[in-house]
């Protein structure tokens, strides 16, 4: 029998009317909204006697924790002026993009900002926004799909290895990758990623365990992405141990999963009930890094990122032994996570929704579009920009005008022109909603500089 709990159940065992009532009820609906009623009222009976005896517990130490030491929460109020920021493109982003960077510099917590060239309006930050925090995390500016990122393997096989090939290679990209909720591998490859403590510690993750090692080495629908393509290296690296020139790769572009998608969705609830804020920025609701809730979610996002990461090398490694060759070379980066870095001397929480980690000598990958070359960039460690760069192109139009406006047909000859066979790919994710890549990627040459480029010549998405 679920527990059907309410905070009138909780105030007649004794908790006091404030937050903590709302902490318990998150609690029970995530981790035990299928046990008995008295049966959870009885343990919170327990906490209520000695709640220093819970102090740490797995699930009910926030609610022992706001018992010893009540946190206030109170409304919070905008700062009247706003944090230092750069805009990178500025006559190429929508005015509601600009509007939420500015309703985000405003935060008590806002120390710097930036936003990218590609940017287009999200929730909370926009997309191609930049934030830098003092000692707090913003779930929604990481966003739903936690370490969504980018990763391009390289084979020593030259870019015209395509020619005769096209069929064989179109069916080991078909059947060597998965996409959306459903379709998984029958069988999975196990990964250290799994022993990880965060997932016997943490009760969120624990319950989501059997998920992500369920959807591990797929990729997601929307935008997401596994391309084989002709890459262009231009510039000579001892380090790479390959020569400049055209060569077969791998480009992929996914996050975290579900994995990812639970973990946004619970601590942006958890922020938005213990850091209230006016309506039209609630989806900006952060929580202190020097809280139990925020090192939790830290911990949670960071082996999200980690989770990707793994994710992607399981598709690298299932294509590479398909086409009986190891990579010579492997270029990956996040661009959905918030990093720990030096912000004018000071440690701040930087933010990038939708950004290219761009630090000094930092390598990266930014993609065009199905008919659009992608580049391969090294980060020139602009402070205005805070060391970031765009993630892609960018959206000019979106998914609802794509289908209102748009057809199947005039999108699968403008690949035809390009010479680009397509798997899957819904009208939405047609190359003429985004922008112009080399337009972009000449608004922000003093944020990178170019090493190559990847073009696409098969790609495979979500049906």
């Amino acid at each position: 029998m679920g527990s059907k709990l309410s905070g009138k159940d909780l105030l007649k065992i004794g908790f006091p009317q404030n937050n903590i009532v709302n902490t318990a009820l998150g609690l029970i609906t995530c981790h035990r909204k299928k046990e008995n009623k008295e049966t959870i009222l009885l343990e919170l009976t327990e906490v209520l006697k000695d709640p220093n005896r819970f102090m740490g517990h797995n699930i009910w130490g926030k609610v022992s924790e706001g018992l010893v030491k009540p946190v206030e929460v109170r409304m919070r109020e905008l700062n009247e002026q706003a944090a230092p920021f750069a805009i990178f493109g500025e006559n190429e982003i929508d005015e509601q993009a600009k509007r939420q960077l500015y309703d985000a510099l405003k935060l008590p917590i806002a120390k710097q900002g930036a936003l990218m060239p590609d940017a287009h309006t999200g929730y909370g930050l926009p997309i191609g926004g930049v934030l830098a925090t003092d000692n707090a995390v913003i779930p929604y500016g990481v966003g739903v799909d936690i370490g969504c990122r980018m990763s391009l393997s390289i084979f020593d096989l030259p870019g015209s290895y395509f020619k005769g090939r096209e069929f064989q290679l179109k069916n080991i990209l078909k059947e060597n990758t998965k996409f959306g909720l459903y379709d998984t591998h029958p069988v999975r490859h196990d990964h250290a990623i799994f022993t990880k403590t965060e997932f016997s510690e943490i009760p969120l993750l624990k319950s989501l365990l059997s998920k992500a090692y369920r959807q591990f080495g797929t990729s997601g629908s929307g935008n997401h992405f596994v391309e084989l393509g002709a890459v262009e290296l231009y510039a000579k690296r001892a380090e790479w141990g390959i020569a400049p020139g055209q060569y077969l790769a791998v480009l992929s572009h996914s996050g975290s999963r579900g994995l990812g998608a639970n973990i946004a969705k619970h601590y942006t609830a958890l922020a938005t009930r213990l850091c209230p804020l006016p309506r039209h920025v609630q989806h900006l609701a952060w929580l202190d890094l020097a809280t139990q809730e925020g090192q939790e979610y830290w911990k949670a996002m960071n082996l999200a990122g980690e989770y990707a990461q793994a994710c992607h090398e399981d598709i690298h490694r299932r294509l590479a032994k398909a086409l009986g060759v190891k990579p010579v070379l492997t270029i990956e980066n996040h661009h959905n996570f918030a990093w720990k870095e030096s912000v004018d001397g000071q440690e701040c929480i930087v933010h990038r929704k939708g950004a290219t980690p761009a630090g000094n000598g930092v390598l990266g990958i930014i993609p065009g579009s199905m008919t659009a070359p992608g580049f391969i960039v090294e980060g020139k460690g602009n402070t205005l920009s805070l060391q970031s760069a765009s993630h892609g192109a960018g959206r000019v139009m979106s998914r609802s005008a794509c289908i209102n406006s748009l057809t199947k047909s005039a999108m699968l000859k403008d690949l035809e022109d390009h010479g680009v066979e397509l798997i899957g790919g819904a009208l939405d994710e047609s190359p003429r909603a985004y922008k112009d890549i080399h337009r972009v990627m000449k608004l922000q040459e003093e944020l990178v500089h170019v090493l190559g480029t990847f073009s696409p010549k098969i790609v495979r998405m979500d049906k």
